[in-house]
């Protein structure tokens, strides 16, 4: 069984400052959020227990994780943008894709696409893991949808 403290319990997007998201965007984030609260594995390496609430905040250049333990204390943890801009141009160039090719094309190149646009998700989010990893423990779950979220805020567009 998996630590009950080891999550996140609440999380919230700070988007002061930011254009409005794409349709599409908005899509996979409130997607990604709801996921992400129904199962996830999150833990600070070196710090207090959660649960813990996360608040996403973009920062000039950077995407802050502020992180908030069930003690009160408060850790930020950023990662640059510029480390997902390219990855979530891409992740939704395909995700445009496959949307497009669900209302026109055969079911073969819809599993081909959807394959593809699995393999950059999972190659995002192992990224996203790899930046944070010094500082946050996450599953493979909690990392896709975390990595969702970060395309969301670093892409508009």
């Amino acid at each position: 069984m998996t630590d009950p403290a080891a999550r996140i319990a609440h999380l919230s997007i700070d988007e002061t400052g930011l254009p409005a998201a794409s349709p599409e965007a908005e899509q996979e984030r409130n997607i990604a959020v709801f996921d992400l609260l129904e199962t996830n594995s999150f833990r600070l390496t070196d710090g207090p227990s959660g649960p813990y609430t996360v608040i996403l905040a973009p920062r000039d250049r950077h995407l802050a994780f502020v992180v908030t333990a069930a003690d009160d204390s408060e850790t930020e943890v950023a990662i640059p943008f510029s480390a997902f801009r390219k990855r979530a141009r891409s992740y939704f160039a395909i995700c445009e894709s496959y949307f497009d090719a669900v209302r026109r094309h055969s079911p073969d190149e819809i599993a081909r696409l959807d394959e593809h646009r699995k393999a950059q998700h999972d190659e995002g989010a192992d990224a996203l893991r790899e930046r944070l990893a010094e500082r946050v423990a996450l599953d493979d779950h909690t990392a896709r949808r975390l990595f969702t979220l970060v395309c969301s805020l670093s892409y508009r567009g």
